[in-house]
């Protein structure tokens, strides 16, 4: 202890980052322990999607059958991409920008990624709000939602998604009266009424922007307080966040499977779940894949930037195979094990309402802030169960947006390391006080328009030609033996026969899965009924574009600031850089010994952080 005291006040302001550290890198900083980075990325695959998606679309599919294509794209799809990213990310230990220094022209797809992560990053954010105004307003009983109280209109009734049939002010209970003094007015839930006029007091479309809805902007602030002060020290701090926000969304799953199945009709939504009966016959459909391809994709967030980001910060010689399988394979196991907790409540909502699973089943924002919470409001002792079930909703958005400005951060750190290494914590609250000023719009009467318009175009289209030029730019351009030469380098040889598969998805088997799927994916943006102008689907498209745009323009610029001939030029851009390779000296070995490391050539690079090579380095000085 006293020798360490010795060598912090003879090392001064670098003490931090020298003195009492695992890091490998100490110019960039490594995860604390394999623990931290696995629930992080955990928590980064597991998001709302595999709770308020993947059980409706299972049901939609053909019930287990749908598990069919399912494994079949996380096997060809899934996690050839995941393991792509996270070995690239570790091996150069560099963010989803810099990894292109292996192949500058492709470095406007990093560009593209970034840009992604951040329009995601301010709705999602917005999502995030919705939880927590959900989970304040769960603190009282009777639920808000669970009658129709003083905020309601005449259309609500206990009794959802049904008419009302009117004659001459009488309320009939069938259509006996004459057809001509019918009037049926559809009826709303006291859940769905409140989520309308309450919590987003909805206008009614996006052309009616309205105000800002003051309590959605005070939670979207607290959201992004709550962000900045995990990621104030980057991944020392939220490294230690996720042992609390990755796991506790399992014991609550867990709470409400135990609960969920002691209801009656709980079985007979866990039926309409898996079906009693899977129907095979779905797997004829072409939609029945493309849902599967479309989950796959967005759970695992590959193509985000993410992935490699967090990846970049561990050590070189990280098991990164088993570490990429076993994420993949806890995020889709988590999927199914939600629809469990999921459909168990739902049955007994059907059950309570004398109503088909099928009626009282949704997807996305209806399941998880109008039917599930109609549900909940059933139970004995709903608001615990509503508070639980809202801040598991929100410690799932949490661990999401960790990573996602991550990207960011890592990024700029990465392109400027000299002026923003010892400015972490500024770059993390700058960032997300940014994006809260420009989510605003989104928690207006119009902001659920805006968030539906932002996920369908920017966590569509875009992510699709990332992926795709990814799978290209290393394996067509920079080369797939060189890769996977890279990738040994890190977990050791593998034989011929482990490569085989790996090989069949890169180079075809995925390209072609993302080409096919991306014909079958847009469908024209709508909030329910309520379609969106041509103005905001031509705002839709600019969105793609503004992203997609970068692509060719750094593709250019690259090319322009290249030397030689035209040919010349073309060769150096689609060549790594020099110095590309492992970011320390001790590990480029191999035809990586003789190269000039790029990024800083004078830093101080430790074996370990033994404090006896912290004092030889000091006699060196």
């Amino acid at each position: 202890d006293k020798r360490l005291k010795c060598m912090k006040r003879l090392m001064g302001k670098y003490a931090d980052s020298y003195v009492g550290s695992n890091d490998e890198n100490i110019d960039r900083g490594n995860w604390t322990n394999k623990r931290e980075y696995m629930l992080s990325m955990i928590g980064y695959a597991v998001g709302l999607g595999n709770v308020w998606r993947f059980p409706y679309l299972a049901y939609k599919n053909g019930g287990g059958a749908f598990l069919i294509p399912y494994v079949i794209m996380l096997a060809v799809a899934g996690i050839p991409l995941f393991f792509l990213e996270s070995s690239f990310g570790q091996f150069c230990s560099q963010g989803p920008v810099n990894v292109w220094r292996a192949l500058p022209i492709f470095q406007g797809v990093g560009v593209a990624m970034v840009l992604v992560s951040t329009l995601v990053g301010i709705y999602y954010n917005v999502i995030i709000a919705y939880s927590l105004y959900y989970m304040f307003a769960s603190f009282q009983s009777p639920l808000p939602w669970s009658d129709c109280f003083y905020w309601s209109n005449s259309n609500c009734s206990l009794t959802p998604r049904g008419t009302l049939i009117v004659a001459n002010m009488t309320l009939w209970e069938n259509e006996t009266c004459p057809k001509e003094n019918i009037i049926s007015i559809p009826v709303q839930s006291p859940s769905e009424q409140y989520w309308d006029l309450v919590a987003l007091q909805r206008s009614s479309g996006l052309d009616e922007t309205g105000p800002v809805v003051w309590h959605l902007a005070l939670c979207l602030l607290l959201g992004w307080l709550l962000i900045a002060a995990a990621l104030y020290k980057g991944i020392k701090s939220s490294g230690k966040v996720v042992y609390f926000t990755a796991t506790f969304p399992y014991v609550v799953l867990l709470i409400l499977l135990i609960r969920g199945v002691t209801l009656e009709g709980a079985r007979d939504g866990i039926e309409f779940y898996i079906g009693s009966q899977s129907n095979l016959t779905k797997l004829s459909e072409a939609e029945v894949w493309r849902d599967a391809a479309t989950q796959i994709f967005y759970s695992l967030s590959v193509a985000w930037g993410g992935v490699t980001a967090l990846s970049s910060y561990n050590k070189f010689h990280n098991n990164v195979f088993k570490d990429a399988l076993t994420v993949c394979l806890t995020n889709c196991g988590t999927s199914v094990f939600a629809g469990f907790a999921i459909f168990s409540i739902l049955g007994h909502m059907a059950h309570v309402y004398g109503k088909p699973v099928s009626e009282v089943a949704q997807a996305g924002f209806g399941l998880a802030f109008i039917a599930y919470p109609d549900a909940l409001s059933k139970l004995p002792i709903s608001p615990l169960w509503s508070i639980l079930f809202f801040f598991m909703l929100l410690t799932l958005g949490l661990d999401s947006q960790f990573a996602g400005i991550e990207v960011i951060s890592t990024c700029l750190q990465d392109a400027f390391p000299e002026r923003f290494k010892s400015k972490r914590s500024i770059i993390s609250v700058g960032t997300c006080a940014i994006l809260f000023l420009l989510g605003l719009p989104c928690v207006t009467q119009a902001g659920i328009y805006w968030v539906t318009l932002m996920d369908q175009f920017c966590a569509g289209f875009v992510l699709l030609i990332a992926a795709l030029l990814e799978l290209v730019g290393v394996f067509y351009f920079y080369g797939g033996n060189r890769f996977i030469k890279d990738i040994e380098m890190m977990i050791g040889t593998r034989s011929s026969l482990f490569w085989l598969w790996w090989r069949a998805c890169w180079f075809f088997i995925t390209p072609a899965v993302i080409l096919v799927w991306s014909l079958l994916t847009f469908r024209p943006p709508s909030y329910g009924t309520v379609q969106y102008p041509a103005w905001g689907v031509a705002l839709g498209w600019c969105m793609i574009a503004f992203c997609l745009i970068w692509i060719p323009l750094v593709a250019i610029w690259k090319i322009l600031c290249a030397q030689g001939n035209p040919w010349q030029r073309m060769c150096a851009v689609c060549s790594p850089v020099e110095g590309w390779g492992p970011y320390l000296e001790v590990h480029r070995g191999g035809r990586y010994t003789d190269g000039q490391r790029y990024y800083r050539k004078n830093s101080l690079h430790l074996p370990d952080n033994n404090v006896y090579h912290i004092s030889n380095h000091l006699t060196r000085l």
